[in-house]
């Protein structure tokens, strides 16, 4: 089942307002959209490296050119997702692609669910002030386990709760009702990050720094497994197991005999 290594998938999705074009704007150092473009009113919107023209993809499909400006446009019922290129560092390791929001009641589920099977993990944002409703849980009870093991999830608007003990009670009950079913879950002020800029004190108080170094190592560990499989982790059955890691190589160990000298030197390279 081995092919051509890919980049690894992942997917930004919670409900409306939950953070999530925020969440983009963060990973990309820039906002992919027009202002005016809302991207809980699109179709999946799925984000590469390169400089290369947007277009849509029908759902039979076929794909057409698109503008930016036009974006709003674009039939949602019909398209199963926009493409869109951009230049940035996080691009060069995976692609990014942006859900609308799960429990929209003016967009049909299967908007968003015919795009999950190109997935191979998630960045789940959750509203601190309401996290983890019933409708959220009932989704992610549909993902795989392969690829529930590497996800994540965020706890947006972290800063929304004014006290010590509302954080404590709120990430308690996160961590209780989604227990085993998270690679890791992080409370963070999104906002918060982008406000930073390059203040460290700032940005690992905004719960920004735990969470992109842990990002940094998922994407290293999708990579090496993204490289072995051809299918998205959203199709491995949850009885399939991932495919080991690659082994790993010894350094080679030469033997040489210095010409001055009895003692053999053991060198590595």
């Amino acid at each position: 089942m081995t092919g051509a290594a890919r980049k690894p998938r992942i997917a930004l999705m919670g409900e409306f307002s939950a953070g999530k074009s925020t969440l983009s704007n963060l990973l990309l150092g820039a906002r992919p959209l027009p202002e005016k473009v809302t991207a809980t009113r699109l179709a999946p919107v799925w984000i590469s490296h390169g400089d290369q023209e947007p277009y849509r993809v029908d759902i039979d499909g076929s794909s057409e050119a698109i503008s930016l400006d036009a974006l709003e446009q674009v039939p949602v019922l019909e398209t199963r997702m926009i493409r869109l290129f951009l230049e940035a560092d996080i691009l060069e390791v995976c692609d990014l692609i942006d859900f609308p929001g799960i429990s929209d009641p003016n967009m049909p589920s299967d908007v968003w669910e015919r795009l999950l099977p190109e997935v191979d993990a998630v960045i789940w944002c959750t509203h601190a002030t309401q996290a983890w409703r019933q409708s959220e849980a009932a989704v992610w009870d549909m993902m795989p386990k392969a690829m529930r093991d590497i996800s994540v999830l965020l706890v947006t608007r972290f800063d929304k709760l004014l006290n010590d003990n509302d954080r404590r009670r709120v990430l308690q009950r996160v961590r209780r009702e989604t227990d085993g079913k998270f690679g890791a879950i992080f409370p963070i002020s999104l906002l918060g990050a982008l406000a930073a800029g390059e203040d460290l004190d700032k940005w690992n108080a905004s719960g920004a720094g735990p969470f992109v170094t842990h990002l940094i190592d998922m994407i290293d560990k999708l990579a090496k497994i993204t490289a072995r499989i051809d299918d998205p982790l959203f199709n491995l059955p949850d009885d399939a197991p991932l495919p080991a890691p690659p082994p790993i190589v010894p350094r080679r160990v030469e033997r040489v005999v210095r010409e001055d000298d009895d003692d053999d030197e053991v060198k590595f390279s």
